[in-house]
């Protein structure tokens, strides 16, 4: 998609991404005035907005739109964060130890299969609606692809550095921390754009079930009481916050991969 992107002039790139937002506006008001879906369920894109709008100065479920955004925000970060710090490291030691890599595999390969949203119904049980809830369903979705695109860039560094600071008296701490670990920096920023994407829809996810505020909270209160424009506008939030999270993490990646030339 990105290669696409860069063969398009920059006008050309703004003239097609506004025409595809526009045809689906489009089509999403001729559908909403020919009554193909009823009101209730497809309210006009313009209602939406001045609801989004709203919510922003008005409360609903007793939080105004950016407190919702700020609490699911607050369990991403945990989530995501604790994925990091525990994933990060691991990888570099699975992929010089031997001993750890067998010790951590079995277990690794028995969850990274369970969907995230599978730990829903464990997470309420253990947490209830408190804030642990989301927070480890978070890091279910986040830490696999952290982990496995640490270690994947560990393993494909070059042995003759490896060599040479064994050779020159390295341990395997200066191993892992000054060879591994920075030239497997380009991997983890992309596992870490994985992560988020997985991590942020593991959030809403969770909030649908296991939580008292938030953006996913938000939206099934909307669905109980039938107003489709508040549920709409927790989508739009959902694909604005996590618009804004990739993007971070694509600057991140690009500065990642300029570091690894110089």
């Amino acid at each position: 998609m990105m290669a696409h992107q860069e063969r398009l002039s920059r006008g050309a790139f703004i003239f097609w991404t506004g025409l595809g937002v526009a045809s689906f506006i489009g089509f999403w008001y001729l559908s909403a005035m020919l009554g193909l879906v009823p009101k209730q369920f497809l309210p006009m894109p313009h209602e939406v907005l001045f609801k989004f709008i709203q919510l922003t100065k008005e409360p609903f479920s007793g939080y105004t739109l950016f407190t919702h955004i700020t609490s699911s925000f607050q369990r991403f970060l945990y989530g995501f964060v604790l994925a990091v710090v525990i994933g990060v490291p691991l990888g570099p030691l699975m992929a010089l130890s031997r001993f750890a890599n067998q010790l951590i595999t079995p277990f690794f390969e028995s969850i990274r299969f369970v969907a995230p949203i599978a730990w829903v119904p464990f997470a309420a049980l253990w947490f209830g609606t408190g804030i642990g809830g989301p927070v480890l369903v978070i890091f279910m979705g986040a830490f696999p692809p952290v982990l496995i695109n640490t270690y994947r860039g560990a393993i494909h560094v070059d042995k003759k550095y490896l060599e040479a600071a064994k050779m020159l008296g390295a341990g395997k701490l200066r191993l892992m921390t000054e060879v591994l670990f920075p030239a497997a920096i380009p991997s983890i920023i992309a596992g870490l754009r994985i992560s988020a994407g997985l991590g942020w829809q593991s959030l809403v996810g969770a909030e649908l079930i296991v939580a008292s505020s938030g953006v996913g909270y938000m939206m099934v209160k909307g669905q109980a009481s039938i107003q489709t424009d508040i549920v709409m506008s927790g989508m739009i939030a959902i694909g604005l916050i996590g618009l804004f999270i990739d993007v971070l993490l694509r600057q991140a990646e690009k500065f990642a991969v300029h570091y690894k030339e110089i």
